[in-house]
C-alpha cells in the first residue's frame, strides 16, 4: 500500500504531464514554456523540474513503460525471440495497443502526431528505440549476429506500427486497418531467419 506523501507525489507527476501534454496539442511544443506548464499545475519550474529533468520527458515518459520491453519478453527464451515478438505484437494489434500504431482514439493519434511532427520529440524517439535496441542485442548474446537479429526485429515492429498509424491517420479505422495490420505483421515477421 502506498502512502499518501507517494500518492500525492504520483498526482503531482500526473498532472504536470496531463497539463504539458494537453498545452503542446494545443498550442504546440515549441510554443509552450516550462513556466507555462508550472503555472498551469500550481507549481514552481524547481517542483517540476524534480519531477520530468527535460520538457521532452513530460512527452515521452508515455511510453517509458515499454523501455526494454522486447528484451524483457526475450530474456527467458531467446532462442525463441522471433515468434515472442511476434506473438506480443500480434497481441498487441488485437488489444489495439498504441504501441503497434493500431489505435483510432483521436488523443492517442493526436499524441503520436505531436512526437512525430516534433523534432525535438522525434529525436528523443530515436534514443529512445537505439537503446531498446542495444538492450535486446546483449539479451540475444551481444555478438554481431545478436545486433543484426535485435536490428530487424525493433525496425519491423517499428515499420509496422508507422504503416498502421499513418494508415490510421489517414482516416482508415482502426478495425477496418486490423485484417491488413495482422496479415502484415504475419508476413514481416516471417521473413526474419531466428539466430543459429
Amino acid at each position: 500500500m502506498t502512502g499518501l506523501r507517494e500518492r500525492k507525489k504520483q498526482q503531482t507527476y500526473d498532472a504536470l504531464s496531463e497539463a504539458a501534454i494537453a498545452l503542446f496539442l494545443d498550442r504546440g511544443f515549441d510554443e509552450v514554456s516550462v513556466a507555462d506548464i508550472a503555472a498551469a499545475v500550481d507549481v514552481s519550474k524547481p517542483t517540476l523540474f524534480k519531477y520530468f529533468a527535460t520538457k521532452q520527458d513530460l512527452v515521452m515518459h508515455r511510453i517509458a513503460d515499454h523501455r526494454h520491453e522486447a528484451a524483457r519478453l526475450v530474456q527467458a527464451a531467446p532462442e525463441s525471440a522471433v515468434e515472442t515478438l511476434a506473438e506480443h505484437f500480434r497481441s498487441g494489434l488485437n488489444d489495439r495497443q498504441p504501441t503497434t500504431g493500431l489505435n483510432d482514439h483521436p488523443q492517442v493519434l493526436a499524441y503520436y502526431k505531436l512526437v512525430f511532427s516534433t523534432a525535438a520529440l522525434a529525436t528523443r524517439l530515436r534514443k529512445f528505440m537505439d537503446d531498446d535496441e542495444h538492450a535486446l542485442a546483449v539479451v540475444l548474446g551481444g555478438d554481431l549476429d545478436a545486433e543484426l537479429l535485435a536490428a530487424q526485429l525493433l525496425s519491423t515492429q517499428r515499420i509496422l506500427s508507422y504503416r498502421n498509424w499513418s494508415a490510421i491517420s489517414g482516416g482508415q479505422s482502426a478495425s477496418k486497418r486490423y485484417p491488413a495490420a495482422l496479415r502484415e505483421a504475419e508476413s514481416a515477421f516471417s521473413r526474419i531467419r531466428p539466430l543459429r
